[in-house]
């Protein structure tokens, strides 16, 4: 594949809510929009199941994710950057 050929890939940026499962994270995605009739800003807020492979992401941890192929039937996405740790309390 040439250079100009290389595919784009959709990247989001979410915190780990849940990382019970092995290899495996939740992320929280969150957005802001505005309604479209009233013109307030609204958040809008979405969870992806992504591919954690050395169990690195724990809960709390801000983390960009990148869309991959299917790896199982509800993750589509990798982790590919710990952005934040979480702040231990």
């Amino acid at each position: 594949m040439s250079e100009e050929q290389v595919k784009r890939r959709r990247t989001l940026v979410g915190r780990v809510v849940s990382d019970k499962m092995n290899k495996t994270v939740t992320v929280l995605v969150e957005r802001r929009v505005k309604h479209p009739l009233l013109g307030k800003v609204i958040t809008r807020s979405k969870k992806y199941h992504a591919h954690n492979e050395n169990n690195e992401a724990r809960e709390g941890d801000l983390v960009l994710i990148e869309e991959c192929r299917p790896i199982s039937k509800t993750k589509a996405w990798r982790v590919t950057k710990l952005l934040e740790k979480a702040r231990v309390v």
